[in-house]
């Protein structure tokens, strides 16, 4: 088998308030293999969005270890860390975060540019994702001019615009009504399939956790 995209082993974290120490992840062991959808399921408040800010990268506080690509965040500097999460991964939340002041295409373009890619491939990798997403005629609106739907399916389009080996997925379709959730959440699995990427996503749906490959449970931080 080939090495996990993701491992975490022993991964814990606490938060201090005056004289109460609260435990929200209490020794997480996961792997993720390429290319693998795993659904994390768990009540609101089970720790589900701070194990997703772990192995994101995003803040600090964790003890353990975690491991992308088999390499050790732990052994990396800001700057490394940054580094890595730039390179391997991506991102959707419940709230799509999009630039408003930038239109679809460019809000997909932007961190290829980051990433070092020049603007003609940027952007035919952005047409091809989004209409891929059913907005080829959307690509110069603004987020304010599009639905929900559509804003969600942009930021999925921009999650997977570098073709990260692992996407991070935070309860990604949590805002929008069932319908709209169904057929952006099939879009969501569809393109993450034939990108190759893997995908761990967050959610308390239990319909939407049976569509993906394998499902692991977050209980009193702990995963069962």
């Amino acid at each position: 088998m080939s090495e996990p995209v993701l491992q975490t082993t022993e991964l814990r974290r606490s938060f201090t308030q005056g004289d109460v120490t609260l435990e929200v992840l209490r020794g997480v062991d996961l792997a993720v293999q390429p290319g693998e959808i795993v659904a994390l399921l768990g009540q609101s408040g089970s720790g589900k969005s701070t194990l997703l800010q772990a192995v994101g990268l995003l803040e600090g506080g964790f003890e353990g270890s975690i491991r992308l690509n088999g390499r050790e965040a732990a052994d990396l500097d800001d700057n490394g860390r940054t580094e890595l999460r730039r390179d391997l991964l991506g991102f959707v939340y419940q709230f799509h975060h999009l630039l408003p002041e930038f239109d679809a295409r460019e809000n997909v373009v932007l961190p290829q540019l980051v990433r070092g890619a020049d603007m003609p491939t940027a952007v035919q990798r952005a047409e091809q994702l989004l209409s891929g997403l059913g907005l080829a005629s959307r690509l110069d609106h603004r987020p304010a001019k599009l639905s929900g739907g559509e804003q969600q399916r942009v930021a999925v389009a921009r999650a997977l615009a570098n073709r990260p080996p692992l996407v991070l997925a935070d309860e990604p379709t949590g805002n929008l009504d069932e319908a709209t959730s169904d057929k952006v959440f099939g879009e969501f699995l569809k393109l993450v399939r034939e990108e190759g990427s893997a995908a761990l996503v967050a959610t308390h749906n239990e319909r939407l956790a049976a569509k993906m490959d394998r499902v692991v449970r977050l209980h009193e931080g702990r995963l069962n």
